[in-house]
């Protein structure tokens, strides 16, 4: 007879139903605090949170195993965005961004492929991931690109092999540059994947794996890089004033805050002893290391961030260099909110500084006589400020002349447009009419209502905070990125300014008699325009010079305006069989906004009521309004936007 006992302990398995996910998810939840334990012994890579969350992570602690120190070395930035933060029209920015003119090969522009197509369509890409929840941006940028026989190959089949550790197909798009010192290629890839769900990558794959799948394939086609091709490179990085690979090997070596003679000395930096000694006493040479002993080096906290900002203005200094074509000015680089100063000049030069985020830059030179570089903020769209343009830049932070008047004229946090009113009729002048000034200022109350800063009590009654400038100031900072904010003041050069039919930035210059412009380079420009466009008008009897005054005539922008809105009025008119119906000061007009057109005086919607049309001021705030029918008011070249019937939302 059986022992009791073996009857009591004997190991009875369910049925494979009893079995499941719930047994599953434990087992995996024990194993990983197994795991969590033994992480000092089997290898870093365990010890991150999440190292095992989503495709590729197993591929990540096997990609590159047979990689070598003299393999071929590729750098990978990646970016997860979050499609429903980034904006609706975030993909469609980015994809124009990387197909612009200039960067391919011949200096034309990108063209976007696929895995079977050499003519990705680009549209219906962005249209089939607009639901998604999330994308990956990738720019790989092999160190020996040029001597890749094609980039597109290349790219092709190292997608493959991401394909094959993710276990997944993959929908991506890529579009090769050619226009900087690296060659280099971006891939936009959705986030989704082929069953429809959430594409998951494993932030260690993403973070290494995918390096060293880049480094595997061009080790492959090149070959490994020689003896010489790697002490070339060692020794091109020893008197570089940017962060270099020599910085990131002595980063590593520091010990207690000292790279000591018998770490330059290891067997494993024999190769770049030489180079590292090299690049030691040049970081000494620049005040960021000290030799504090023969052999033995300090290395100062400050290096790295002190190489990158060298590495990132060199690169600034270049690029305007380039941008001004030999032309001598002194160069400057814009900094918001540093003195209180705007910057007006024509733009020379732009392009992407930080293509994985989209963020943009324009080359401005200036009415002062310098060249002034300035930064974007992320998704500015360059496009809209074409090169012979003329802008106006300031800091975004900057608090707004508005916003005082507003603080100044509330009476016990009270503001009333008929008081204000009383005041700017008082201080009256032929070209500022009082009227659009209060318009000017309840246009900004009614953002900074929508925002929840000030509150509408009544029809022109303002309840307004006793900081409302400070917390316009902070708004303004926050809707613009913090950066800076640009104003396109003409879309025409100076040169096309000087002899058209409408009201231009060498007009409003003629009103301030000029003031503000420089003897030197694009001031000694804009006064000799001036002086063109002041012949202009004497010939359309629009101005009168006696000696070294000129008279302008009276009312002399809304003339200008209104020419030119009569002539595009009367082609606009010929062309859809529509009755032109001008909008006088004050006025409410509304119809079927069907399109904008671009005019020397600005950019007008269309607004088509089935009768008739009427041209009115444009704002940025209707473009997504397209089609529908809206409302405004209009008051001289300003204009206050009703967005949607039921809505009421002023802009």
């Amino acid at each position: 007879m059986s022992n009791p006992d073996d009857v009591r302990f004997r190991v009875r398995p369910g049925a494979p139903k009893q079995r499941g996910a719930a047994f599953i998810n434990k087992v995996l939840r024990e194993t990983n605090k197994a795991g969590a334990k033994l992480g000092k012994t089997i290898g870093k890579a365990s010890q991150r949170p999440g190292s095992r969350l989503g495709r590729g992570h197993v591929a990540a602690r096997f990609a590159g195993a047979s990689l070598m120190p003299n393999a071929r070395r590729v750098t990978i930035k990646a970016r997860l965005v979050n499609l429903s933060k980034a904006g609706l029209r975030s993909t469609a920015a980015h994809l124009r961004y990387i197909e612009r003119e200039g960067v391919d090969r011949q200096g034309g522009p990108g063209h976007a492929y696929g895995t079977t197509t050499d003519a990705a369509d680009t549209a219906a890409f962005e249209e089939r991931g607009r639901e998604d929840r999330h994308q990956f941006r990738f720019i790989v940028s092999p160190e020996d690109a040029e001597q890749l026989d094609d980039l597109r190959t290349y790219t092709r089949h190292l997608m493959a092999r991401i394909e094959s550790d993710m276990g997944t197909r993959l929908e991506w798009v890529a579009v090769d540059h050619w226009n900087t010192d690296n060659p280099h290629t971006h891939v936009v890839l959705r986030g989704k994947d082929d069953t429809g769900k959430d594409l998951i990558i494993s932030r260690d794959y993403i973070a290494e794996g995918m390096r060293r799948r880049a480094a595997e394939l061009a080790t492959e086609w090149l070959g490994p890089r020689t003896e010489l091709e790697i002490q070339r490179a060692m020794q091109c990085e020893v008197d570089q004033e940017r962060w270099t690979g020599l910085d990131r090997t002595l980063q590593r070596e520091v010990k207690d805050g000292l790279v000591l003679p018998e770490t330059l000395a290891a067997p494993r930096l024999l190769r770049q002893r030489q180079m590292l000694i090299g690049r030691l006493q040049h970081l000494q040479r620049m005040g960021l290391a000290t030799e504090k002993q023969p052999g033995m080096w300090a290395i100062h906290a400050v290096a790295e961030s002190t190489l990158r900002a060298m590495g990132e203005r060199g690169d600034i200094i270049r690029t305007m260099q380039r941008a001004m074509s030999g032309r001598q000015r002194e160069l400057a680089v814009f900094q918001p909110g540093e003195d209180g100063r705007a910057i007006v000049g024509r733009v020379v030069g732009k392009g992407l500084a930080d293509e994985l985020h989209d963020k943009g830059y324009l080359i401005v030179d200036g009415i002062d006589g310098k060249a002034h570089y300035v930064a974007l903020p992320s998704l500015s769209e360059l496009e809209q400020y074409p090169t012979g343009a003329v802008v106006e830049v300031k800091g975004s932070v900057d608090v707004r002349v508005a916003d005082r008047n507003i603080t100044a004229l509330a009476v016990d946090g009270v503001y009333r447009t008929d008081h204000h009113l009383a005041v700017a009729q008082g201080q009256a002048t032929p070209n500022r009419d009082p009227r659009e000034v209060v318009a000017a200022h309840v246009r900004r109350l009614e953002a900074l209502r929508r925002a929840g800063i000030v509150e509408r009590e009544a029809e022109g009654v303002w309840r307004v905070p006793g900081d409302l400038a400070e917390r316009g100031r902070q708004y303004d900072a926050q809707r613009l990125g913090g950066g800076v904010a640009v104003d396109l003041k003409s879309h025409l050069t100076i040169e096309r300014q000087a002899r058209v039919i409408g009201s231009t930035w060498l007009d409003q210059r003629l009103i301030s008699s000029g003031r503000g412009l420089g003897d030197l380079g694009f001031g000694a420009e804009v006064k000799a325009a001036l002086q063109q466009r002041v012949d202009f008008l004497a010939e359309q009897g629009l101005a009168e010079q006696r000696g070294q005054r000129v008279i302008l005539a009276p009312n002399l922008l809304a003339t200008l305006r209104g020419r030119e809105l009569a002539k595009a009025a009367q082609d606009i008119a010929a062309k859809t069989g529509l009755e032109h119906r001008p909008v006088s000061d004050g006025r409410h007009v509304a119809g079927i906004y069907r399109r904008s057109v671009v005019l020397v005086s600005g950019r007008f919607a269309v607004l088509d009521d089935s009768i008739g049309f009427s041209l009115v001021p444009w704002k940025g705030a209707i473009e997504p309004w397209l089609g529908h029918h809206l409302a405004a008011t209009v008051r001289g070249n300003q204009v206050s936007w009703e967005l949607g019937r039921q809505l009421g939302t002023a802009v």
